[in-house]
């Protein structure tokens, strides 16, 4: 054979070899399971640890989320040796069906896995790998079963932890968690089965920020598959490291206090420190204790009653019921006015009934007096002016220029569109544009005596109780506002940096000491409409809101911030199917003011009638 020829053989001998072994590894890979399964056996050789969640602390420092330690009871199968069904079963407190009940439902919940190669479907569970037989026992619990346990091999406890909530409140804020399930193992590697994952509230925002740093321990086994030390005596074993907690600008007093005064009544109450947008609290009632749905053993007791409730203690309202405002839109309306040069400060209008109907008052002839006595007539005169600027000949086309400027000035206050805080399940309200409107009525053919109702804060307009709050917000601030949020710090890390970023309005500082002024009229002087709101020694300014509802009895609401000088508090209370702003909303409002500036409550016969009031639609 020459030269040439044997090149070519040997060429094709690796060529032959090659085939062979590609072939061989992608069989291996793709197409045999028991591949997939041995290297699933020695990934379980490397043991992972989950640690605590980070706790949370109120503006105080006072720990509000912390965790209690529980114990799980692990099982391995394949370290099951002849296990004694009958012994085990009396030893946790359950039947022999009931324990052959439950491996059967360990191995279905992990599902399976088709391989289209091979055609075959092939469960995800596997018996080298540990699962939790019974989850969530306590101490007492545990120590009836652990020292029994060595007559079970292939079954041990593990320590693991839950959320307590010392403060039983703030459950819509706080959230809650919730076991993950297998499309959150396949998205996110951190999660294995059992782990828990935030559901809901602060727990489901700041998940990553809360879960902490897995550790590892690698262990070195026997031919039966026991760990018999630590490999390379724990050379490459990493410890976990528990979350930072977070540090939350709530104050749990006033938080506890306020859903005090809102039970037997539906509604809500959000309070804001003015100088840095830090949610002080967020009350929705009627509302439930937050341990309820700890674990979950609780959460399947617990979370199908609360979901039936009629009441909807699930139901975020701060930040997810779309109210009409009321009266207290009066406000925003007479910043607009004042900033486009409609009206000014001393601007009057009759308060003529045959416009709008109003309650009984003298006529307005000032921005101040017009917020005091909340007169409708007054701004139906205010948003004609605004909306009707005569900048076309067609008062059509007049009002949809007139209607998108307003539209931008709402949109500036953050109205209409989401504000984008560190809480999930936020609405954005409605603020009509030119373009809603067409929708209805088709393009051109409305004019402001078409949606003369938005000028006192009823049709088409809706807030969320959070907005109305920033509108306090502010307006103590004479302009401008960050973000409503919760959490002051990660760690020591300080503000985050989203939450430092201030938004400005388009009305000018200059026009906001006449509202200011009425506000103060409002709660301070006769012919206002929250005189029950008053303080002796605190000055609040505030507007009442009486909402008209058409499936009953009128909604209170109510929006102020105190003292005038130097706000420290911003705060809005809606009570739903409560009547007049002022008999409810307003005296709700005075007690959290004073609670959080004086940490006391002076007037006890104006608390004690509020605690007792059972509303229309409360519990």
């Amino acid at each position: 054979m020459n030269f040439e020829g044997r090149k070519y053989v040997v060429i094709s001998f690796m060529l032959f070899v090659g085939i062979i072994y590609g072939f061989r590894l992608f069989y291996m890979q793709v197409i045999d399971d028991t591949w997939k399964l041995r290297a699933q056996e020695i990934a379980e050789k490397r043991k992972e640890i989950i640690p605590a969640r980070g706790v949370i602390f109120d503006r105080n420092g006072q720990k509000i989320v912390s965790n209690k330690t529980y114990f799980n009871l692990m099982m391995v199968e394949d370290k099951i040796k002849d296990l004694d069904t009958l012994a085990f079963a009396k030893l946790i407190g359950w039947t022999v069906d009931e324990v052959r009940a439950r491996f059967k439902e360990i191995r279905k919940g992990e599902g399976s896995f088709y391989n289209k190669h091979s055609k075959k479907r092939t469960s995800n569970y596997q018996k080298v790998r540990a699962y939790p037989f019974l989850k969530e026992l306590t101490l007492e619990e545990i120590s009836k079963i652990a020292p029994h346990l060595e007559k079970f091999p292939g079954f041990y406890e593990e320590v693991t932890s839950m959320r307590s909530y010392p403060f039983k409140g703030g459950a819509n804020v706080l959230g809650y968690l919730a076991e993950v399930n297998e499309e959150e193992i396949e998205k996110d590697k951190f999660y294995k089965p059992g782990s828990n994952v935030g559901r809901a509230g602060l727990e489901r925002y700041y998940e990553k920020e809360l879960r902490g740093y897995k550790g590892v321990k690698y262990v070195v086994t026997s031919a039966l598959n026991n760990a018999i030390e630590s490999y390379a005596s724990g050379k490459y074993d990493t410890t976990a490291v528990q979350a930072e907690p977070l540090t939350l600008g709530l104050d749990m007093l006033i938080q506890a206090y306020g859903e005090e005064l809102m039970k037997n009544k539906k509604g809500c109450i959000v309070a804001i420190e003015p100088s840095s947008g830090e949610i002080l609290a967020m009350i929705s009632s009627p509302s439930f204790d937050p341990n309820l749905l700890v674990g979950n053993r609780n959460i399947r007791m617990n979370y199908p009653m609360l979901l039936k409730d009629t009441k909807k203690p699930l139901f975020p309202r701060p930040l997810a019921a779309e109210y009409p405002p009321g009266s207290i839109f009066k406000l925003v309306q007479s910043l607009i006015g004042l900033q486009e040069g409609v009206i000014t400060e001393k601007s009057g209008f009759p308060c003529d009934k045959g416009l709008v109907g109003c309650h009984n008052h003298p006529n307005a002839g000032s921005i101040q007096e017009a917020v005091q006595y909340s007169c409708n007539p007054y701004y139906y005169a205010v948003v004609r002016r605004i909306i009707q600027q005569n900048k076309k000949s067609s008062l059509f086309e007049d009002a949809e220029i007139g209607l998108n400027i307003w539209h931008q000035y709402m949109q500036s206050f953050g109205l209409g569109k989401k504000l984008e805080s560190d809480v999930f399940g936020e609405r954005p309200g409605l603020i009509p544009n030119g373009s809603y409107y067409d929708k209805w009525y088709g393009h051109h053919h409305w004019a402001f005596s078409t949606i003369r109702s938005i000028s006192i804060g009823q049709g088409e307009v809706k807030l969320t109780p959070l907005q109305m709050a920033n509108i306090a917000t502010i307006i103590a601030n004479k302009g401008w506002f960050y973000t409503p949020h919760f959490v002051k710090s990660v760690g020591q890390n300080g503000p985050i940096e989203k939450f430092q970023v201030v938004h400005k309005t388009m009305v000018e500082p200059k026009h906001f000491d006449p509202v200011i002024e009425g506000m103060r009229r409002v709660v301070n002087e006769n012919g206002g409409t929250a005189r029950m709101a008053r303080l002796e020694d605190i000055v609040i300014c505030g507007k009442t809101g009486t909402v008209q509802n058409p499936q009953g009895e009128d909604h209170s609401v109510f929006i102020a911030f105190a003292p005038m000088n130097n706000p420290k508090i911003a705060i809005a209370v809606f009570v739903e199917n409560a009547g007049f702003g002022g008999t409810w909303a307003g005296p709700i409002a005075s007690l959290m003011i004073e609670k959080y500036l004086k940490r006391r409550v002076t007037d006890m016969a104006k608390e004690k009638r509020i605690l007792d009031a059972i509303l229309s639609g409360g519990d």
